[in-house]
């Protein structure tokens, strides 16, 4: 064996809630990759949230639970810097028997809107927001962790604290040391309004390698957490009183100059800009399910919480869910912010560009833009429920032409099989399902 090489290797596909489903295999079966010698049921893409096959799903039933190909997908292999083995991780895209890409796979539903902008001679750009709660989980409901430096528990939010953050120094500069070596482009790290609660945001970069680093550093952040002593969580809202988590995606086009597609050297931006804007709106409401995935994600969407729930847009306005940002124009893009941390970044990535596309396609044409408070006007919302939003998700003519067939079937029998099992769990429980799993 090269000495070089990690002891170990795992090679994973990314389900639809953002588990990682794959295998823990030697290094010296690496060369092996390239070649399709890995393989795994098809039907790993399509569990639910516990791991657990979806009952009566076509793939298990129908197909008789045939195998996939994995691929390498072009991240690479990354180091696993939380583990006390050396290993890398390979994020793997899955094929079908005659080579061509499972379109159940979020990656393959990512490349293939990608491909299309490319066809254009164009490149998107996109950035991500993600903000998490350091919890303690040891009792029976989640509690404030303690704070490294006094040993005495958090009892209140500290906005912006430089103290704050320097009381989990350790934490944050080993986070920031493993998204160093993983190739990640972590850049500010702030203290935002929930109690424990912090936010990572990662460097405009190509959309693919920009959704597989959101959820990359998902990982780095609960692994490397968890050797500190506290649990890092994404879920959307880990207190019923407190600030939810979301995750904000910025996003522009740029053509083979290098030139940004959305500007037109006004504060406005140009018309593709808007047209992108209008598509992202068209496919909004029915796009609620990516956005709020789980029974839980709801509770996030409560009056007054601060997340968007009006399907509209704006100029510097953060209270809309589409928000225009200032700036130079050269820098003129699209901040998406209706999603909660808890989404699969990939698939969230791969719904908002391919609305985009269709708005830019056929020219779409975008109501006006709010100005003011969008928490107290009269708009659009977003679906009221999560069984609601799965029906609307499984139903509408736009989001049919925005996102292969096959996962908007997989996605509706996850989802509807979750609905089913979660409501047999108490409510003070549900924290349980989903503290790291998301």
């Amino acid at each position: 064996m090269d000495s070089a090489l990690p002891s170990t290797l795992r090679i994973a596909a990314i389900d639809l809630n953002g588990q990682l489903r794959g295998k823990r295999i030697p290094s010296e079966h690496e060369a092996k990759l390239a070649k399709g010698g890995a393989r795994l049921p098809i039907s790993a893409l399509n569990l639910d949230i516990w791991g657990c096959d979806i009952d009566d799903s076509p793939l298990v039933f129908e197909s008789g639970d045939q195998d996939g190909i994995l691929t390498p997908s072009t991240r690479g292999a990354v180091p696993m810097p939380w583990l006390s083995t050396a290993s890398s991780l390979t994020l793997m895209l899955m094929l079908q028997e005659d080579g061509a890409p499972y379109l159940g796979d979020p990656m393959a539903a990512l490349s293939e809107v990608l491909s299309r902008f490319d066809a254009r001679g164009w490149t998107v750009m996109a950035a991500t927001e993600m903000e998490f709660t350091l919890v303690d989980d040891r009792g029976q409901a989640l509690q404030p962790p303690h704070s490294p430096r006094d040993g005495r528990r958090l009892a209140a939010s500290e906005v912006l604290s430089v103290d704050e953050l320097d009381s989990f120094d350790a934490l944050f500069s080993e986070i920031y040391n493993g998204a160093t070596a993983m190739g990640i482009p972590l850049q500010t790290m702030t203290c935002e309004s929930g109690i424990g609660q912090f936010e990572v945001t990662l460097n405009h970069q190509p959309a693919m390698k920009a959704a597989q680093d959101a959820l990359l550093i998902k990982q780095l952040i609960r692994a490397t957490a968890r050797k500190h002593g506290v649990a890092a969580t994404f879920m959307a809202k880990p207190y019923a009183d407190d600030a939810g988590n979301g995750m904000h995606v910025h996003f522009s086009v740029v053509d083979e100059t290098g030139a940004n597609v959305f500007d037109d050297g006004s504060a406005e931006g140009s018309d593709l800009l808007r047209h992108a804007v209008a598509g992202c709106l068209a496919a909004m409401r029915a796009s609620t399910l990516i956005f709020a995935p789980h029974g839980p994600s709801f509770d996030r969407f409560a009056p007054g919480a601060h997340a968007p729930t009006s399907v509209c847009w704006g100029y510097e306005n953060r209270t809309a869910a589409l928000r225009i940002p200032g700036g130079p124009p050269a820098a003129r893009r699209i901040e998406h912010r209706v999603a909660g941390g808890d989404v699969n970044p990939v698939l969230m990535l791969a719904s908002v560009l391919s609305a985009a596309f269709v708005g830019i396609e056929e020219s779409m044409k975008p109501p006006a833009p709010v100005v003011g408070n969008a928490y107290a006007q009269e708009q659009p919302q977003l679906a009221e429920s999560w069984e609601a939003a799965i029906d609307l998700f499984e139903q509408d003519a736009f989001i049919a032409r925005c996102l292969p067939a096959e996962l908007i079937r997989n996605l509706v029998m996850t989802k509807r099989q979750e609905l089913h099992k979660l409501a047999d769990i108490p409510k003070e429980q549900h924290w349980q399902t989903y503290l790291e799993r998301v």
